[in-house]
């Protein structure tokens, strides 16, 4: 599946937001180009096409950030997320890849961080 100029420009708006790095970008962009090269299947019609993670303000309910990946860099984005999220670390990722192999969506991860005061929701789109 070629990469679309959507999944590329919302790559460099994230950056432009300063929502992830320079390097976490170009990093980004080059597994788009390798997902490119490799030639992987089209999804489904209407599959589930994006990873968003929104993470809220326990106390005020304001949104701290909210990120969207297209499904096919997760494993790259996970990663980038981990940086954000360090909690995220010690979640079992393997059940969160086995609901986008399987084609889930909706809500897939909920989490309330008291520590720090967060809501993180996870949701396949």
């Amino acid at each position: 599946m070629m990469a679309t100029t959507e999944e590329r420009m919302k790559i460099l708006k994230m950056i432009s937001e300063e929502k992830i790095t320079a390097d976490e970008g170009a990093r980004l962009l080059e597994a788009l180009s390798q997902r490119d090269k490799t030639s992987a299947p089209l999804p489904k019609a209407g599959a589930p096409r994006w990873l968003r993670v929104r993470v809220t303000d326990v106390a005020s309910g304001r949104s701290k950030a909210t990120v969207q990946i297209p499904l096919a860099l997760v494993d790259s984005g996970m990663k980038i997320g981990a940086h954000f999220a360090p909690e995220i670390g010690d979640m079992d990722m393997s059940g969160i890849m086995d609901a986008f192999r399987s084609g889930m969506s909706g809500k897939i991860v909920d989490v309330i961080d008291e520590e720090d005061g967060e809501h993180v929701e996870i949701f396949i789109e």
